[in-house]
């Protein structure tokens, strides 16, 4: 089974999240895959961050949102760095990508993006919101998708099937053997976060899972064990 590791935010437990130095520093590490999370500036650049304020992450604070991406530029995002654009990001680095969508409006600037540059087979869309996941795939034809899920019951397994997702990504404190049987019998993956301990890894493992969102690179080297 080919067992993914995936950078939550670039490798945000060493490095300031969902800035070029994590992403960077997530491939350097090895990881499979790069996730990432996308708003909209005021002036619609499509910005990587997770957060809908920019207090938590930043030197600033206030809304995304009522930021220009010139006001967006002028904050430190950690150790430096500034709040990076999608495209810069895919210039950076050549890994693939899971592309988390957290404000819905997002969905028709990723897909502009995608179109421009071919992504379909690059990058896979992430969200909390079914209905990003459906507008994404209505404007991308092929993409793939995959609902993430923190709060859930079994019922998320027929949540992504209505959406059309053929990935879950699910919180590993709350996941069962049931809820992964399920999703198997949908032909769905799952994928386990945030996965940061050796217990968790073996939880994942044990689960068969086909990959886990780490935010410690080292997950990668230790996950070549625990098959």
């Amino acid at each position: 089974m080919n067992f993914l590791t995936i950078g939550h935010r670039g490798v945000m437990g060493v490095e300031p999240e969902n800035t070029l130095r994590s992403f960077v520093a997530a491939e350097r590490a090895g990881l499979d895959v790069i996730e990432l999370d996308l708003h909209l500036s005021k002036d619609g650049a499509l910005v990587v961050i997770h957060d809908a304020e920019v207090d938590r992450t930043t030197d600033g604070s206030g809304a995304v949102a009522e930021k220009t991406l010139a006001e967006l530029r002028a904050l430190d995002a950690g150790r430096g760095e500034r709040i990076p654009v999608f495209e810069e990001v895919l210039d950076a680095v050549r890994a693939p990508l899971q592309a988390e969508i957290k404000d819905v409006a997002a969905a028709k600037a990723l897909a502009e993006v995608m179109h421009r540059r071919d992504l379909v087979s690059r990058v896979e869309v992430l969200s909390f919101h079914d209905e990003a996941l459906t507008e994404i795939a209505r404007l991308v034809p092929g993409v793939r998708t995959a609902l993430v899920a923190d709060h859930y019951g079994p019922e998320v397994v027929e949540r992504a099937r209505a959406a059309g997702a053929g990935t879950l990504v699910l919180n590993i404190r709350r996941l069962t053997l049931e809820i992964v049987e399920r999703a198997r019998a949908a032909d769905l993956r799952v994928i386990g976060w945030v996965v940061n301990t050796l217990d968790q890894l073996r939880l994942a493992r044990a689960l068969e899972l086909d990959g886990a969102t780490t935010d410690q690179p080292e997950i990668k080297r230790t996950g070549r064990f625990t098959a």
